[in-house]
């Protein structure tokens, strides 16, 4: 590749980038269905019936089955019907240690440098989510949370850290979307005590905030374990 005259090698215009593949489509599509439970644990998944419904050879439905399982979503086994994976526990509780660490440090700093602007559009945003729990809208508030969580990162400058959340959370996602039924009110509150906590510039507070609220999860284990056993898996 030739070098400009600064000595920095050439790079390619946006309009040479590679688009995403037919397969990174086929495996976000099929991801959001696996997290949001469209696809329950135990359902079956064809290659020929989702290529046939996308129109679309076999071989990228086959790569995206392959790096679904590879997340653990999906098991693939020759000869036999591939199935969506019982909820792992022990997969929810990696991802949640995970999450945890990155965002109660993503908080320290989000105290110091969120701005007067940036805690009012997370005000605005805790205010749709009201609205989407009162409504029991729930695929909105699960969205809605996620931005809230997103926008965290983004205003203190940090959203890298909310890249490596997305990546590790599917498993937790899973057994969030079972709780919304009863979660999303008390959701809602712990992200208000965020807030007042980031108002405050309470670095402290803000971190006992996210570590209370992410903890919910093991809250919610407990409770499906009891009331839908049969989502687990292990």
């Amino acid at each position: 590749m030739a070098a400009s005259e600064s000595g920095i090698a050439a790079l390619p215009s946006l309009g040479d980038l590679r688009p995403r593949t037919v397969t990174d489509q086929i495996f976000d599509l099929l991801y959001e269905r696996v997290v949001n439970l469209s696809l329950m644990p135990g359902a079956k998944l064809s290659e020929a019936e989702v290529a046939a419904q996308m129109g679309v050879s076999r071989q990228p439905v086959r790569d995206a089955f392959y790096r679904l399982s590879q997340l653990g979503f999906i098991q693939i086994r020759p000869q036999r019907a591939t199935t969506v994976t019982p909820l792992s526990e022990a997969a929810v509780l990696r991802a949640y240690f995970i999450r945890s660490a990155l965002e109660e440090a993503c908080l320290r700093k989000a105290a110091e440098r969120l701005t007067r602007r940036d805690l009012d559009a997370l005000g605005r945003l805790i205010a749709a989510q009201e609205k989407a729990v009162a409504a029991d809208a729930r695929a909105e508030f699960h969205a809605l949370d996620d931005q809230f969580h997103h926008d965290i990162c983004e205003y203190a400058g940090l959203e890298f850290v909310w890249t490596l959340v997305k990546e590790n959370k599917g498993h937790m996602d899973r057994a969030r979307y079972l709780s919304l039924s009863y979660g999303a009110a008390t959701a809602l509150a712990e992200h208000r005590l965020i807030l007042d906590a980031l108002r405050a510039r309470d670095a402290e507070a803000a971190v006992a905030a996210i570590r209370q609220h992410l903890s919910r999860i093991e809250d919610i284990i407990a409770r499906l374990h009891v009331d839908q056993p049969e989502v687990f898996g292990d």
